[in-house]
């Protein structure tokens, strides 16, 4: 069972001619029209099960292709594929992949579902003595009467270290810019099928409670950075503000992976990027309080605002192609497949502990915080309620991470009773945010600060429903214990 590992980069077809005329593919390549009919059932039970299967043509020749599509996740693909030469674009369906056992009958329900189409061009390089393919993918995705344009780099690891493709990653972000895809060609097609989104919620992360730590920890973090990058590109794209705000969510659930798995993130590198997101994090912050702050505005206030936000959204813009957020982005995939952090003797102890305890041990200590620094909620100001904010914000997405490391039945209905109180307190205790920054943000913009007077009927209303909010869930039976 041959494993395919790969990074894909998205560039823009502008920049092509840049590095094809530059000194780092320097030969002659090899050049592949390829076509390519992916199969599956009218209900998608390949996909929905985590399977591609294909059969392209290259020249005269014809081969199947299944992919377990499952742990295709951020720019770094590492997927279990079965290969076999066919003889026409009927694929052929026996032992030798694990599709037949899985789905036995279904099969017979294949049909073709979408096409891709690319000009394939090819060369063979070493890059710190790993070899690597190097494969420019330009073409379209056809699902019915919709399209996709391909524009796509991918770096194959043939032998050697990982390293070596994030160092050749390094070197063509010199030549052009890229940012790494999280879309395989398949799934591409498969949106195509489904209604167009401009917005990406964060999906449920498969965990075994099997798994060490440090694949837990990866599993969770390239969860969190696939997030980011699917509502980046609609950011990038359409300046869309419910992917302004998926995204910051999203390095917000990153930073937050970053606290709860802190006892095995003891090195240097680690704190750099933490600082490195944080910075994202503000930008991105800064446009969302205008946002939010629209929502409400009226009159010449809300000319002002509109104002404000072109201004903020293109600070957005700019950071996100800037070197410094391109570097970020290598930086943190490479750390975390190939840092320092996975070996330390300073935190061997912890990576040899289980998940699930590891887990239990990150929730106990974030609902001990939110206790603590609850209990004198009604009484204290606004600083101190936003630190109860951020409390609660790394117990919810501490609780979303591991919920399925515990899988009882118990385990199950607690957990769904607790995130339901989680988001209730997280609702309210959002409310009492805008209001509390509202005047900060009027000000960091250069407005009155009394432009939007808070309601203080209405603040009272919602401090209340956030002191039971916080009794209510931390009365809850934890569903780690």
């Amino acid at each position: 069972m041959p494993t395919e590992i790969e990074l894909k980069l998205r560039v823009a077809p502008s920049s092509i001619n840049t590095l094809l005329a530059s000194d780092l593919l320097v030969s002659a390549p090899e050049i592949i029209e390829q076509k390519a009919i992916y199969f599956d059932t009218p209900q998608h039970v390949l996909f929905n099960a985590g399977f591609s299967l294909r059969v392209r043509k290259a020249g005269d020749v014809r081969t199947q292709t299944v992919k377990a599509t499952s742990s295709a996740t951020a720019g770094l693909f590492a997927r279990s594929e079965w290969e076999q030469t066919v003889r026409d674009d009927n694929p052929i369906i026996d032992h030798s992949t694990p599709l037949l056992n899985q789905f036995g009958e279904k099969l017979a329900a294949l049909t073709p579902v979408f096409e891709v189409a690319v000009q394939r061009q090819r060369w063979n390089l070493v890059e710190g003595g790993s070899e690597i393919e190097v494969a420019l993918d330009r073409g379209v995705v056809l699902a019915a009467d919709r399209q996709a344009t391909i524009c796509e780099i991918e770096l194959e690891l043939k032998s050697g270290s990982l390293a070596g493709l994030f160092e050749l990653a390094r070197k063509i972000d010199a030549v052009i810019p890229f940012h790494f895809e999280v879309l395989s060609k398949s799934e591409r097609g498969y949106r195509l099928l489904d209604t167009a989104k401009t917005v990406f919620k964060a999906e449920p992360i498969e965990l075994d409670r099997r798994e060490e730590v440090t694949g837990v920890f990866q599993a969770v973090a390239l969860a969190c950075f696939r997030h980011f990058r699917l509502n980046e590109n609609y950011l990038l794209d359409r300046r869309n503000p419910e992917s302004l705000h998926q995204a910051r969510v999203a390095l917000r659930r990153l930073r937050s992976a970053f606290s709860t798995f802190d006892p095995v993130l003891q090195d240097t590198e680690s704190e750099c990027l933490k600082n490195e997101f944080r910075w994202l994090a503000t930008v991105l912050g800064d446009a969302r309080n205008v946002d939010v702050l629209l929502t409400e505005a009226k009159g010449e206030i809300r000319q002002h605002l509109f104002a404000n936000r072109t201004q903020a959204y293109d600070a957005v813009i700019d950071a996100l192609t800037s070197q410094r957020a391109r570097s970020l982005m290598t930086d943190f995939n490479q750390w975390l497949v190939c840092g320092q952090w996975l070996t330390s003797p300073a935190t061997a102890e912890a990576r040899a502990m289980s998940a699930a305890d590891l887990a239990a041990g990150a929730l106990d200590r974030h609902r001990k915080k939110l206790k603590k620094h609850g209990e004198s909620f009604f009484k204290t100001d606004d600083e101190h309620r936003h630190q109860v904010r951020k409390d609660a914000k790394k117990l919810r997405y501490a609780a979303e991470f591991f919920g399925p490391l515990f899988e009882s039945k118990t385990a199950r209905r607690r957990h769904r009773r607790f995130m339901e109180l989680m988001e209730s307190l997280q609702d309210v205790l959002g409310s009492l945010n805008d209001i509390a920054t509202r005047s900060l943000v009027l000000k960091k913009l250069g407005m009155p600060t009394d432009a939007m007077p808070a309601d203080a009927k209405s603040k009272g209303k919602l401090m209340s429903a956030a002191e039971d909010a916080l009794s209510d869930l931390l009365e809850a039976k934890r569903f780690w214990r």
